[in-house]
């Protein structure tokens, strides 16, 4: 008796189908897992008997073997419990072979027989609609299985009657009757989360007029963000701030991150959110932490902060070797995890707002304050960032501390919802833009993906341009020409200041995003000159000579 079950294995954002062949045969009793099997599904023997076991079911007394093909493919994970169940069962004869054919089986078994949560539904929802087939998970994952067939996140869920079934089932008796035509059970809705988030507002800072209007462009043109000032200065309330100024994700952008968040098991109760992720990790993260790895090559916070924002506070506290890792993620948009037994791509395009004291005591330069070692000290702690990273931030900015008079003022008249609104002005802006270029085949180029095996075609573009930031090469050219002036002046400044081709072409975004808020259609002097301003210390303190 013989019954072949699919489910899939994950190797990053990438979706493989697996086989799931249950034979049971004359021989010595056994329970036989084979396939490349780590210990989370080699475990699946025992969760397996004890479900059955809970249902008054027995095993047959003769040799069973499982096989999960292909037999080369690592599988590591839960989810293999319930398509091992439910291939057992059909060669058992309880369930008709041709119930599970048609599906991608998904779930973790509980002793008593429920079916627990899993991470990944999201993705194998999506490659399984692509495919024509249906899905089986548990009920708590149902909600995050419904949006598989959709291309993106619609602001109200279409009732998806043209796709192929969603069986959300609670526990395993309530599949089999299911499948069996015994019972039916609902169809899962795909539902949004609760997005009404009330942030901290920028009225509650007093002075930092000069940080807030560096907020402002970096929220608008999604621009990296480095923060330099002494303790108590605003830094952390600052970058606490930022999501309250940034536009909700569009609902391409959502699905992305949300599906680097399901692989992560941090999707909660499967309802699909449109805010932009803020991601802030302690400065002990490792490595693997930071970009991604571990044993079973799990995503990041890189990743997961996909289409939002990453906060590093207290940024030269980082392992130097984890920092410089970020180079790559940073000026690509992805990060790739080689390892002996696992070569993975995950998507990472964040923002990313870093904040850090001038030196370790923190009072460089303020007079009576400063240590014995100054300016010594402080060339020591700024000297950990590598020039490479540093010239990857588009935004630097002095965060002095507040005077005594400032925090005696009231509060400032401007709230967060004035800034977002004209943040979501300049963005409506460059999408538009984008989308023009798009139309006239400009865009070619840049979305032709060079990580090839990716989930399906819709998610191929996760590092296509989506506001100034992402623009480079000809692209970058095409809309952020500077007029004469500005282009002298950026010449100029190329020449004295020794600046980098990145830096050349940061500057011009930055310009680009300053010009955006303006209203401007050009690039004009004024924006090359403020954008100019914003590069690290290095930069402004040549500038000054």
């Amino acid at each position: 008796m013989q019954a072949t079950v699919r489910t899939v294995a994950f190797q990053g954002i990438d979706v493989l189908p697996v086989d799931v062949q249950v034979l049971v045969a004359p021989g010595t009793i056994a329970f036989a897992v084979v396939g490349l099997a780590d210990k989370a599904v080699g475990e699946s023997r025992e969760r397996v008997r004890a479900c059955f076991r809970a249902l008054g079911l027995a095993l047959p007394p003769q040799r069973i073997t499982v096989n999960l093909s292909p037999a080369d493919l690592a599988k590591e994970g839960s989810h293999y419990d319930l398509p091992i169940a439910l291939g057992l069962l059909a060669a058992m004869g309880v369930l008709p072979r041709d119930s599970v054919e048609g599906f991608v089986v998904l779930g973790e078994l509980a002793l008593d027989g429920s079916l627990c949560r899993v991470p990944g539904v999201l993705p194998a929802a999506i490659a399984a609609q692509a495919a024509g087939r249906g899905v089986i998970c548990p009920a708590v994952c149902g909600g995050e299985a419904a949006w598989g067939g959709f291309d993106s996140l619609p602001d109200t869920a279409p009732d998806g009657s043209d796709r192929p079934p969603i069986i959300a089932a609670p526990s395993l008796l309530a599949l089999i009757n299911h499948l069996r035509g015994q019972q039916t059970l609902p169809a899962p809705e795909a539902l949004m989360a609760d997005d009404r988030a009330t942030y901290p507002d920028l009225s509650e800072i007093k002075g930092q007029e000069s940080a807030k209007r560096v907020l402002e462009i970096a929220a608008a043109g999604g621009h990296n963000l480095l923060m330099i000032g002494p303790p108590g200065s605003g830094k952390s309330m600052l970058a606490a701030r930022l999501p309250g100024l940034l536009p909700p994700l569009e609902p391409e952008e959502a699905l992305e991150a949300s599906m680097v968040r399901s692989l992560a098991g941090d999707l909660g109760e499967g309802r699909l959110s449109r805010r932009r992720t803020f991601r802030d990790p302690h400065h002990s993260a490792t490595l693997p932490a930071l970009i991604g790895g571990g044993t079973r090559v799990r995503p990041g916070e890189v990743s997961l902060a996909h289409h939002g924002v990453l906060f590093l506070d207290e940024l030269p506290e980082f392992n130097r070797a984890t920092l410089e890792a970020l180079r790559q993620p940073l000026e690509s948009g992805r990060v790739t995890v080689a390892r002996a037994n696992a070569h993975v791509t995950y998507p990472a395009r964040f923002q990313l707002i870093a904040a850090m004291n001038p030196c370790r005591c923190g009072h460089l330069m303020e007079p009576g304050r400063s240590c014995g070692r100054a300016p010594r000290c402080g060339a020591d702690y700024q000297g950990k960032l590598s020039g490479p990273l540093l010239d990857r931030i588009d935004l630097t900015i002095d965060v002095p501390a507040v005077a005594a008079a400032d925090l005696a003022l009231p509060p400032p008249a401007e709230s967060s919802a004035d800034v977002a609104a004209r943040v979501a002005a300049a963005r409506s802006v460059q999408r538009e833009r984008l989308a023009e270029l798009d139309a006239r085949g400009k865009l070619l180029a840049i979305e032709a993906d060079p990580a090839a095996g990716l989930l399906a075609d819709r998610v191929r573009n996760w590092s296509k341009p989506r506001c100034n930031a992402d623009t480079d090469g000809a692209l970058l050219a095409a809309i952020a020409e500077p007029d004469a002036e500005g282009r002298a002046l950026l010449s100029r400044a190329a020449e004295r200041l020794g600046l980098s081709a990145r830096a050349w072409h940061r500057t011009l975004r930055v310009a680009r995003t300053l010009a955006d808020l303006d209203g401007s259609d050009a690039v004009r002097r004024l924006h090359i000159a403020e954008a100019l301003s914003y590069r690290r210390p290095q930069t402004r303190s040549m500038m000054a000579a």
